[in-house]
């Protein structure tokens, strides 16, 4: 069964996967006007500026953490901030939407099986065929249902760039992992400025390209959207899924960032949708379900030890 306490975090993951896919449609507008490290320094400092206002005002100061939480942040805003969103930006300018989204699919299942191997989180077996589940779906939906030819493609620069952002976010997803003892808010505000500490340093030798830089009204929207909803808020809640469910029933939820993208694609850009896409879409859905169903061991576990979260 599906626990009703966990309802919420749910509701939360599945808006994350929304937001997301959103990032998608306004990674390619901006990804056409801006370079990459501009584009991905102006996410992160909207998001910087906005954590600290948020951070201050929930918890009443600029909470300090400890020399050991800062180096843990630093990790995460450099895998999560830094390093997923270069390549990612790259990836963008190089290859088409629904074909970064195809490696962006192989996210969630990397991610379980690198919980399972580095800190032994398990899974019940319906949980795991789950995964395959939500997998295949989003492989039906990326491709088109023409799985074949889509991984027959040639391997060129933007599917190296998107193989190194899917590494990147395995690696921030297991660190967040290790900061649950933090608030997510906390925790998100310093890997963000982490990350964006990151990003200015790598781009001072290209500062004189700013002047440059070509900003549209549609530009401009779509970094504030990548800033303030598909940074902020989706980070926040992000880390909540992770206290409150585990690594790998929070990964999953990023199956449905690709079915997300194509739905908006269609709403926004009146790109088509296919029947393929549509029984993708209901694969997906069905797969994350029932990888986050408790089994009644898991339940009693739960019960017997307590389950604290900051959700």
């Amino acid at each position: 069964m599906i626990l009703k306490s966990d309802m919420l975090i749910y509701l939360k993951l599945t808006c994350v996967a929304l937001l997301w896919g959103g990032t998608f449609i306004a990674g390619r507008i901006v990804a056409a006007d801006i370079p990459p490290y501009a584009a991905a320094l102006l996410r992160f400092m909207i998001a910087s500026a906005l954590l600290i206002i948020i951070l201050v005002k929930v918890e009443g100061s600029f909470k300090r953490i400890s020399l050991s939480q800062h180096f843990l942040a630093a990790g995460m805003g450099l895998t999560g901030v830094f390093t997923y969103n270069i390549f990612f930006f790259n990836a963008l300018s190089h290859m088409e939407a629904g074909r970064t989204a195809l490696f962006v699919s192989l996210s969630p299942i990397l991610t379980v099986i690198a919980a399972r191997f580095f800190f032994k989180e398990k899974l019940a077996v319906l949980n795991y065929y789950g995964v395959i589940i939500a997998f295949l779906g989003t492989l039906i939906v990326v491709t088109k249902g023409q799985l074949f030819s889509q991984l027959s493609s040639s391997f060129g620069v933007g599917e190296l760039m998107m193989s190194g952002a899917v590494l990147s976010w395995v690696i921030y997803t297991l660190l967040c992992r290790q900061s649950k003892f933090l608030s997510p808010l906390i925790m998100t505000t310093y890997s963000t400025l982490w990350g964006t500490l990151f990003l200015l340093i790598s781009s001072i030798p290209k500062i004189q390209q700013w002047q440059t830089l070509n900003f549209k009204f549609s530009t401009c929207l779509s970094i504030i959207y990548l800033g303030a909803f598909g940074t902020v808020l989706a980070f926040i809640w992000y880390m909540q899924g992770i206290a409150k469910i585990g690594t790998s029933r929070t990964i999953i939820f990023n199956n449905l960032v690709p079915v997300f993208a194509i739905l908006l694609s269609f709403f926004i850009l009146n790109e088509p949708i296919t029947l393929s896409m549509l029984i993708g879409g209901v694969l997906c859905f069905s797969g994350v379900l029932l990888t986050n169903k408790r089994d009644n061991l898991d339940l009693n576990k739960n019960t017997d030890h307590g389950v604290k979260s900051n959700a």
